[in-house]
């Protein structure tokens, strides 16, 4: 596949003009009209699409539903025909998210107590590993060593790819205050985790979970600035019945109530942190500042989202209705999007495309700039 031509960033004053002219496609899945669907317009939108993600090239988007299954689309072809659905969880679906460094690879959580590995060009369900409870989120390490998952009693479980054989669970990692999202350093291999907990605050962990972390810790630095070159320490998993835990760097205390969700922008230059404060806060990852509050949502922010230029973001909620757009330097809201519900999940193109794709309407999911626009 061609890799996509590079762009520049429109800037702030072109940008409400020309994202006006970008037009919207709708993604409509009629086989499943049932309550809990992808498209069951006579309950909350939350319980239709719960979890959204673009593959690493933005050629695919995978979405997942309270029906337990999971839909592939093609942006560019919205005819259900085109698209793929996987089955095999027998729960609701929490959390789907592709690996960083292959375009057909998704990873996915459920209220079954799985995470499940595929294949979307074959339709398989390559792994299936048992979690013991269910699991509320996952995530990967930017070079697809693993997976991290979050279970819904705050366990969090890695699981390690391997090149030759399935992946493994290595020792779980139980935390002491409520866990809703965690990212990894986004180059190279894992050297660094960031937790969002229930206390408002953000915690910046050194990766692995060993002892050698203590060590980590005391060698400073900002974590997230590491080039692909870094050398880094072992990522291999902690044997089990060992102990382990994670080495607290950091510890950003961003609101005043629980931090659900977190996105560093491209760049790495800014972080932001969502809370159920109806706030995004914008931290500068050099200093670990708060240099801005995004104000306009209304409820909970269950997702962010930075353009792949990192010049704009976006936010995600459960109450309400709209899409903002802000600009990253500045705050100040530059475009919405009309919604006629909320929308909890709320995601930008990742290459080279202003394209917004969202969930909450009843008509399934929704794509601006997917069918057209002079941006």
């Amino acid at each position: 596949m061609a890799p996509a031509l590079p762009r520049k960033a429109v800037p702030k004053d072109r940008f409400p003009a020309l994202f006006a002219t970008l037009k919207t496609q709708t993604y409509h899945d009629p086989s499943t009209r049932g309550p809990g669907s992808h498209t069951y317009a006579s309950i909350t939108p939350p319980a239709n699409i719960r979890t959204l993600a673009w593959n690493p090239t933005g050629h695919l988007i995978a979405t997942g539903s309270s029906d337990r299954s999971i839909r592939i689309w093609n942006p560019e072809k919205p005819q259900v025909k085109n698209s793929t659905e996987l089955r095999g969880h027998t729960g609701a679906i929490q959390r789907v998210a592709w690996n960083p460094t292959k375009e057909a690879e998704l990873a996915s959580v459920s209220t079954d107590g799985t995470c499940r590995f595929w294949d979307v060009r074959t339709r398989t369900c390559i792994a299936s590993i048992p979690l013991g409870d269910e699991g509320v989120t996952v995530g990967w390490a930017s070079d697809g060593s693993l997976a991290l998952v979050v279970r819904r009693d705050d366990l969090l479980i890695p699981i390690y790819l391997h090149p030759d054989s399935p992946p493994t669970a290595g020792k779980s990692l139980p935390q002491s205050v409520q866990t809703n999202q965690t990212i990894f350093n986004p180059v190279g291999s894992p050297t660094t985790l960031l937790l969002t907990t229930g206390e408002g605050s953000v915690k910046i962990c050194s990766w692995p979970p060993s002892s050698t972390t203590a060590a980590a810790a005391a060698n400073g630095g900002t974590p997230l600035h590491h080039s692909a070159q870094t050398p880094s320490r072992s990522t291999t998993p902690v044997p089990p019945g060992s102990s382990a835990s994670l080495q607290t760097l950091h510890t950003l205390h961003a609101h005043t109530s629980a931090c659900i969700s977190l996105a560093l922008s491209p760049t790495s230059r800014y972080l932001a942190i969502g809370g159920s404060d109806a706030l995004i806060s914008l931290y500068d990852t050099h200093d670990w500042i708060c240099r801005r509050t995004l104000s306009s949502l209304s409820g909970s922010v269950k997702t962010v989202s930075f353009s792949w230029d990192g010049s704009y973001i976006i936010g995600g909620s459960d109450e309400g209705t709209g899409i903002d757009i802000a600009h990253a330097e500045t705050g100040e809201i530059v475009a919405r999007i009309e919604t006629s519900m909320p929308a909890p999940c709320a995601s930008w193109h990742p290459n080279g495309k202003y394209w917004i794709a969202y969930s909450g309407d009843p008509a399934g999911l929704k794509i601006v700039g997917a069918a057209g626009g002079g941006l």
